[in-house]
């Protein structure tokens, strides 16, 4: 069986796993418990991994960290967590409480006492941030699990036996880090597709993710660190690594998310795509109007899917006029519609050298009042490098076609880009998706920036302002005409 096949395989048994224990649990909600066992199972294996490894090398050869006393193991708590974060006692490890969970009657207070440890094993330490609350949702006493506190433990022993029994490697070293976290990537992409309108809110599409990572990375084999403001589950962050290839990001991922469970969900897919604590910095708040990463930027690559509109301060809060992203466009975009508000928050954390990619909802290509003045000064100052319109029907929850701003701080002309990607899609499933020749297409157009009939075009900026500085795709790409051509006297000679 091919490596595909065989990944395609564990997709499938790790659906029906999740679908067949989930019950009459919603399908999102449920995600928790799946994902959080996961990453159990994951931070177990990954330290004791790493500890047998040390002291097998150290002469040593059957040692075996998951049998050690708890008295051996506490000897050696500071130096591990100073190397990885977090400490798990032996008898705390996932495997030890999987081979004992069918007999544990308390196994809700052991999974709490044992999320409990983990966490607190951090405090005070550098790594406290990247793990306080990381099992906050992971309510183990939640009456979705069952009525009693039996049926839980009953629910419980079969989701730790279920996760266990997944066939993620051999030997933690081979390649399971890969396979962890394609499950976990894997795993949400399902979750957001099955969750309607609100699953796009959590997670962008892999190949929507990689085009965007792509396009910020042109021409460029490594970069010093990257960064998403509305981050949601971390996997446009974490495309850079594909992208470029591991550790080819210096100085980590950045992000913020607003939403509590996605903020979890996303240090928890940073941790199952073996990017250790001191290489992410992921922040909970409002990016808007309480950014976390003021001392941190710029960055060199920016990545975005923002919520779609979304209300926020805007002109209630007489302050934000005068913050540094939004007072050189000299007004604030519509309480309503905080879409460019994101805009100008990327563009000022953007790094002189830097690109931005943020897909956003045509809207803002062409609507008017304060967004136009927000347009003016991107293009009048010559930020925008390209406008790309993508297919409809690729994200979740939506059928609308999205497009996808570039900016740049340092251009060698003063036009724009514009590129109609609407049939570059193939039809799976029930979505849209952007295969690797299409990627292909639109980086080529965008590395090479020449005219293509009904594709694409570059237009000045002095012409694209004295167009009221409208950005839509449309208005500057002429689509191909596709009617049939009828013949008159063929018609007539038919209806005769």
């Amino acid at each position: 069986m091919t490596k595909e096949a065989e990944r395609s395989e564990l997709h499938k048994t790790i659906w029906k796993i999740a679908n067949d224990l989930r019950g009459s649990v919603d399908g999102w909600d449920f995600k928790t418990y799946v994902l959080g066992i996961l990453f159990y199972r994951f931070i177990s294996e990954n330290l004791t991994a790493y500890l047998n490894a040390a002291e097998r090398e150290a002469g040593n050869p059957g040692f075996d960290y998951a049998a050690l006393s708890l008295a051996d193991a506490e000897h050696g708590r500071d130096e591990v967590v100073a190397e990885k974060g977090f400490f798990i006692v032996p008898g705390e490890l996932f495997a030890n409480v999987r081979d004992k969970a069918r007999a544990d009657e308390n196994l809700n207070e052991t999974l709490a006492r044992v999320f409990t440890n983990i966490e607190a094993s951090s405090v005070g330490t550098a790594s406290e941030d990247d793990f306080k609350g990381l099992f906050a949702d992971l309510d183990i006493n939640s009456q979705k699990l069952g009525p009693t506190v039996a049926k839980r433990n009953e629910k419980l022993v079969k989701l730790l036996e279920a996760i266990g029994s997944l066939p993620l490697g051999g030997e933690f070293a081979d390649n399971t880090n890969d396979l962890f976290g394609d499950a976990y990537e894997y795993l949400m992409g399902m979750y957001a597709s099955t969750a309607g309108k609100s699953g796009g809110e959590y997670y962008t599409p892999q190949e929507v993710s990689e085009l965007l990572a792509k396009i910020t990375v042109i021409g460029k084999t490594e970069v010093n660190k990257v960064y998403d403001p509305a981050c949601g589950s971390g996997s446009l962050l974490l495309k850079f690594s594909k992208v470029l290839g591991h550790g080819k990001v210096k100085q980590g991922f950045f992000g913020q998310e607003i939403n509590l469970t996605t903020y979890n969900l996303a240090r928890i897919n940073m941790f199952l795509h073996d990017v250790p604590f001191e290489k992410f910095d992921i922040a909970h708040g409002d990016t808007l109007t309480d950014p976390s990463h003021w001392d941190d930027e710029p960055f060199d690559a920016i990545v975005s899917n923002p919520p779609y509109s979304i209300s926020w301060a805007g002109d209630a809060d007489v302050t934000l006029i005068n913050d540094e992203r939004y007072a050189p466009a000299g007004v604030l975009a519509p309480k309503s519609k905080a879409d460019l508000a994101f805009v100008l928050h990327i563009l000022h954390w953007l790094s002189v050298d830097g690109t931005a990619a943020i897909v956003e909802f045509p809207g803002v290509l062409y609507r008017g009042g304060a967004e136009k003045k927000i347009r003016d000064y991107l293009v009048e100052n010559n930020f925008v490098d390209a406008v790309v319109q993508l297919p409809p029907d690729l994200f979740f929850g939506t059928t609308i076609a999205t497009c996808v701003i570039v900016l740049k701080k340092s251009k060698a002309t003063n036009d724009i880009l514009f590129i109609d990607a609407t049939a570059e899609c193939s039809r799976q499933g029930n979505k849209n998706r952007l295969t690797l020749s299409h990627q292909d297409r639109i980086l080529a157009a965008l590395a090479t920036r020449v005219d293509v009939e009904h594709y694409a075009k570059v237009v000045s900026n002095d012409d694209v302002i004295a167009a009221e500085s409208k950005l839509s795709v449309t208005a500057w790409v002429q689509g191909a005409d596709t009617r049939e051509v009828i013949d008159i006297a063929v018609l007539t000679q038919s209806l005769n």
